[in-house]
């Protein structure tokens, strides 16, 4: 199914010294066909996607096309083809509960069922994809024509109180942890929680799990959690960390993005904000009373999506999926996300900036609706004066560097100490 990387690239380079040659070419076609060449050189990584939540839907097949309009899809390897995107975070998603043992338990099986459909659909379909376990591999499954599949968890919540159950999911591939997601847990406050904080930021337990995933070698992924969490993280943490898909508040005053003190911390830390392509977070959107009263009752039925069980959470899904085709939301543009890289570039420099577009978990912008469609980024990069390197900086290098550092923290740390 898909070409050859080397072969892809030269084809592109060939036509595009091919059309730069003709005297009617526009600039506008100039400038795409140099950003095209760009994207399919530098290697492409999407640092958080939550398509592992369609796998288990018996009418969503990745290894086929999918329209995104009637099915809500975002990624699938023929798309992934034409967006040429090269590698993949697919997030280990469980949404909370109850801080309880019993729901700890009941929750550690769903991330561990996840982990398992994520690995059935890389065995089915060994000719487009790979398992990624190291920097390394993203470019050693790009060299033999397949995409690379990382593992993310995305909430610390189905871990309870049991540190080893983080060597599990490692074991399993996974290597980043974001601590928390929409509601307090055990292990920090977060961002969005309307309720009183828990722990004012990181609890005793957290701090051991930070410490924990730096001896294992997996990225601490702050996203969704409280700025209070964020700072005592930086406090405890060894290597760097990662906000695996953020914005900048100073652009779009969300809680959910890091405003330019943190990304400063962020960059002082060695770490990476991966920005994202969920309109709510790259802009202030004209509100639509109509779709925000559907979703209100929606969450209401539902109980905000938290305890349901496997049965209820898929029916509560295909609902919010019909209601997005009966009220589609207002969306940004590329244009309007590129303005957080302006930001950030200006105010700590490129080399903490990557890209974690929450597909298929809400990311989506009008002119970047699903992962077909990431080259148009790359354009508008190129738009803004952005180099080559600078681009492949964006794309993968900066996270990559964070990855290699995290690895040789824990590989560090491994060493026994030697006593005088």
């Amino acid at each position: 199914m898909r070409s050859v990387y080397i072969l892809r690239y030269l084809s592109v380079l060939i036509v595009s010294l091919f059309l730069a040659s003709c005297a009617n070419i526009t600039p506008e076609e100039r400038l795409k066909q140099r950003a095209d060449a760009i994207h399919e050189q530098v290697l492409t990584l999407d640092s958080h996607v939550d398509t592992p939540m369609l796998l288990s839907r018996g009418s969503f097949d990745i290894g086929k096309r999918n329209d995104p309009h009637e099915t809500g899809s975002k990624l699938d390897f023929p798309r992934m083809e034409e967006g040429g995107l090269d590698a993949a975070f697919f997030a280990v998603f469980v949404g909370q509960g109850a801080l309880t043992d019993e729901a700890y338990r009941q929750n550690h099986q769903r991330a561990l069922s996840i982990f398992e459909l994520i690995h059935e659909t890389l065995d089915a379909h060994q000719d487009v994809a790979g398992l990624a376990l190291t920097p390394d591999d993203a470019y050693r499954l790009r060299d033999e024509g397949r995409f690379a599949i990382y593992i993310g968890n995305e909430n610390g919540y189905p871990i309870g109180k049991d540190l080893e159950l983080l060597q599990v999911y490692y074991d399993k591939g996974s290597r980043y942890m974001g601590l928390s997601h929409s509601r307090h847990n055990q292990i920090c406050d977060s961002s969005t929680d309307s309720a009183p904080p828990l722990h004012g930021g990181l609890s005793g337990f957290g701090e051991e799990v930070v410490r924990e995933l730096n001896r294992l070698g997996m990225i601490v992924d702050v996203t969704h959690i409280s700025d209070d969490a964020f700072y005592d993280v930086l406090e405890v943490t060894q290597a760097p960390i990662i906000a695996s898909h953020s914005n900048a508040r100073a652009i779009c005053d969300h809680p959910r993005n890091l405003d330019d003190d943190m990304i400063v911390a962020l960059a002082n830390n060695g770490g990476v904000i991966q920005l994202c392509v969920l309109s709510a977070y790259v802009k202030e959107l004209e509100p639509c009373p109509e779709r925000q009263a559907a979703f209100a009752t929606l969450r209401e039925k539902w109980n905000n999506f938290q305890d349901l069980t496997d049965e209820e959470m898929e029916q509560a899904r295909e609902e919010w999926w019909t209601l997005n085709r009966e009220y589609p939301a207002p969306l940004a543009t590329v244009a309007d996300f590129v303005d957080h890289v302006d930001h950030v570039a200006e105010l700590v420099g490129i080399e903490y900036i990557g890209i974690g577009t929450d597909f298929d978990g809400g990311g989506v912008l009008k002119d970047c609706f699903d992962v077909s469609e990431m080259g148009n980024i790359t354009r508008e990069l190129v738009r803004r004066g952005y180099s080559e390197e600078e681009i492949e900086k964006i794309w993968s290098g900066n996270f990559m560097r964070v990855f290699r550092e995290v690895e040789a923290v824990a590989e560090k740390l491994s060493l026994p100490e030697i006593s005088n």
